[in-house]
């Protein structure tokens, strides 16, 4: 079972879930890293430079979760390294994130 304290990271709204993280660009490959705060810590190759590294993040966050692309939203941090994302309906769970619909 996770640690209770790693989910505050995520969160469900209805059938979306809202993931809160923070981007490391220019890494050597794009993957999840450890919690960072009330994070999620999110390795990206791809540089911070004309939206590149959002880009790739919402691509690397559809194919985790099983959705497609315009599934992915970026909510709040367009110019900052910590990032809100919505994804409609996610088709996979990874991270531990516990499937909460319908629980109220």
């Amino acid at each position: 079972m996770s640690d209770p304290q790693d989910t505050h990271w995520y969160r469900w709204d209805g059938e979306d879930l809202l993931l809160r993280l923070r981007v490391q660009p220019r890494a050597g490959r794009n993957a999840f890293a450890e919690p960072f705060g009330d994070a999620r810590k999110v390795k990206l190759k791809a540089p911070p430079v004309d939206g590149r590294a959002n880009a790739e993040l919402l691509r690397f966050i559809a194919e985790c979760f099983g959705v497609p692309r315009s599934a992915v939203e970026l909510v709040s941090g367009q110019q900052s390294r910590t990032k809100q994302l919505r994804i409609a309906n996610p088709q996979r769970l990874t991270l531990g994130i516990v499937a909460a619909r319908g629980e109220r």
